[in-house]
């Protein structure tokens, strides 16, 4: 159902619309896990949403998305959902505007279609962007696909333009016609009437004949991932966060002490081989090299030194400070559970007071 594009379109995507379709994804997958009776396994749910950023020429770059409410038994999309959505993303990012919109699954499907063409009248063009949630460990690329629906020639309505020319006209080919009436027509007209064209040939969505009648299908594009500071940051994070392999989070904090573990040890073995290239060079075994010295000079003065007096010092300082804030913080919350505790039995004993007459407790 896709074929290459050659519309010369750049697309641009963000880390954050990956990271927001995963999400949606996850949540989807784990409600219709809980609600299941654990009968037979249902398949995988689809998630639909639109993605939003600013096309600068030929440059697309996608920002960012939000979901979609989509009925799939009618086809039909909650535009007034839409249309607030997007109202509150112009209050805050002016320039961002629906580029099209996302889905899940292993490849673009038929029914993907009425999607792609309900979502026409608010951007001619519209881009649709597919998330694989399947885990192959073998793929090297993202699982991500971005497909657009034409902005480039459609050789179908240039066929049909030449056979009319060539029916009612008489002339034998388009570019005849062309040629007089650039020589007939004024400049003015003709910049009209290329402008026409422009917009009825050129930029119309990408029809392919199939059995004789022309339709709409997806074309897969090439993307690149663009990031920021905050994104890149964001990703290292998630990243180190969750091992690649899934887990719980004994297997987690495993996995972190592991690296620190290895990386540890790979910082005690560079300083052993520099210390038994210092021993051999003081004896002689090898040439002394001054600049090589001033290097691992330099080198060692960032190692901690963990034998002095004032890393001692230091130390029990911050040792003592974290401490006192965790006594602290273990005083306040039993100071506020004993409070709630005397609050209640205020209320409780005041009760008893009203009937026999007696005074409060405290």
């Amino acid at each position: 159902m896709a074929s290459s594009s050659s519309s010369g379109l750049t697309f641009k995507l963000h880390p954050l619309v990956i990271v927001n379709i995963s999400d949606h994804y996850t949540r989807v997958k784990s409600q219709a896990n809980g609600c299941s009776d654990g009968g037979s396994a249902s398949p995988p749910p689809r998630v639909y949403g639109c993605v939003i950023g600013v096309q600068r020429g030929r440059t697309v770059e996608i920002f960012n998305s939000f979901e979609l409410l989509y009925d799939p038994v009618t086809h039909s999309l909650d535009r007034p959902f839409i249309e607030k959505k997007q109202e509150l993303y112009k209050k805050v990012f002016p320039h961002f505007y629906i580029l099209g919109w996302y889905s899940t699954g292993s490849d673009a499907e038929e029914s993907d279609m009425h999607i792609h063409k309900a979502l026409m009248d608010i951007n001619e063009s519209p881009v649709y962007v597919l998330l694989n949630p399947s885990i192959n460990p073998a793929q090297k690329d993202l699982p991500v696909t971005i497909y657009e629906s034409g902005m480039q020639p459609n050789l179908y309505v240039i066929d049909r333009l030449i056979a009319v020319i060539d029916t009612n006209v008489g002339f034998q080919g388009g570019k005849l016609l062309l040629y007089n009436l650039y020589m007939v027509l004024p400049c003015s007209l003709m910049v009209f009437l290329l402008c026409v064209w422009w917009s009825l040939v050129v930029m119309a969505p990408e029809l392919h004949v199939i059995d004789g009648i022309p339709q709409l299908i997806f074309v897969c594009s090439s993307y690149t991932i663009e990031t920021v500071e905050a994104e890149r940051i964001s990703v290292d994070h998630v990243a180190h966060l969750k091992p690649s392999d899934g887990g719980s989070a004994a297997t987690q904090l495993a996995a972190h002490l592991t690296g620190i573990h290895s990386a540890i040890k790979m910082l005690n073995s560079r300083i052993r081989v520099l210390h038994h290239y210092l021993v051999a060079m003081q004896k002689g075994e090898i040439p002394c090299e001054n600049s090589l010295l001033r290097q691992v000079s330099s080198l060692l003065r960032r190692l901690p030194a963990i034998e002095s007096e004032k890393f001692q010092d230091d130390f029990l300082m911050e040792y003592n400070d974290t401490l006192l804030i965790a006594y602290l913080a273990m005083f306040t919350n039993c100071s506020s559970t004993m409070n709630e505790l005397v609050d209640k039995f205020n209320t409780a004993y005041d009760r008893h007071s009203r009937r026999g007459g007696r005074t409060a407790f405290i």
